[in-house]
């Protein structure tokens, strides 16, 4: 396997690489990360479907693709996770125009927002980040089954640490809202989601959930001084807990580096052996502290059976693995 690490980017990962004819689906790829993963897969010859909410930023970022790989074989779609009808229409809308997806990365999401629900009623970072994710990659999947070696890359956050799910109370109806626990909630959601598509969907699906490292994006736009130093306080605590001391600051990365895991993730030809895991800093992770370290319950094979039952009744969805 090759060695990367956190200062990696998109165009070293791909270094070398031939990805003609294999087709990408790339969601939240307006901008930032989806945006960075669009360029450096087209770069390399690949087709990729980039879907996005705005469909007017998505364009700009396309545009801005071409300026700088003109032959992308690009192709543009509306999809708003927080609006299961919307996820329905784009997947009817894939099926007509795609005959199989070989990558899907769920890579759109939203942080610390205010306090609100998605168009079906779900608390918006559990509904848009988990729930609209599991009902896309459920309806995709027979496109991803007609591909050979088909793979779904899920983004997941250091985040999860904050909070695991919670089962019992998903849309805050009776706890008080905290933006960062949402936040936290959701993002365990993600790990939980890969690990059990892996286990659900056996042989010849590679699922992985990846953590991209702290990056200044459109992500953090519901940011206020307040939820920063809320967010600061939280990693002091945690660090302080690990023997870390008064630390927890953050070590940011550029976009290029922190796009480059989930790249790795959907194209690394040496990566079967961590099908369902947590991976970050272009590699795999273990139970700890450091962004290459997660807290153990998102490795729990209970919680994530329970939550992906729950998902399914949510949604209205029912997965078929094969």
């Amino acid at each position: 396997m090759r060695e990367f690490d956190r200062d990696s980017t998109v165009d070293e990962v791909l270094d070398g690489m031939d990805l003609s004819g294999r087709v990408f689906l790339v969601t939240g790829s307006s901008s930032g990360l989806g945006e960075e993963s669009a360029r450096g897969l087209a770069s390399r010859g690949a087709y990729v479907a980039m879907a996005a909410r705005d469909a007017g930023s998505n364009a700009e970022a396309a545009q801005r693709i071409r300026a700088t790989v003109p032959d992308a074989d690009l192709s543009l779609h509306r999809l708003n996770l927080a609006d299961l009808s919307s996820v329905a229409r784009f997947a009817e809308q894939a099926a007509a125009v795609l005959d199989r997806v070989d990558v899907l990365i769920n890579n759109a999401g939203v942080m610390a927002c205010p306090e609100g629900r998605t168009a079906d009623g779900f608390e918006t970072q559990f509904g848009t980040n988990h729930l609209g994710h599991f009902a896309l990659t459920v309806r995709l999947i027979p496109l991803l089954r007609t591909a050979q070696n088909p793979r779904v890359v899920t983004l997941s956050s250091g985040g999860h640490r904050i909070s695991d799910v919670d089962l019992d109370d998903p849309n805050f109806e009776t706890s008080p809202y905290d933006a960062w626990v949402a936040y936290g909630r959701s993002k365990s959601a993600n790990a939980h989601f890969a690990a059990e598509l892996a286990r659900r969907s056996g042989e010849g699906l590679l699922s992985l959930s990846v953590h991209p490292g702290a990056i200044v994006t459109r992500l953090g736009r519901h940011l206020t001084p307040e939820l920063t130093e809320t967010l600061m306080a939280r990693r002091r605590a945690s660090a302080a807990r690990q023997g870390g001391g008064s630390g927890g600051g953050m070590r940011f990365k550029s976009v290029e580096a922190g796009a480059a895991t989930q790249v790795w993730a959907a194209t690394s030809p040496d990566i079967s052996a961590h099908n369902g895991g947590y991976l970050a800093d272009c590699g795999p992770t273990a139970p700890g502290p450091g962004d290459r370290g997660y807290e153990p319950w998102i490795d729990n094979p209970a919680t994530a059976g329970r939550l992906w039952e729950l998902s399914e009744s949510l949604v209205g969805l029912s997965f078929s693995g094969s």
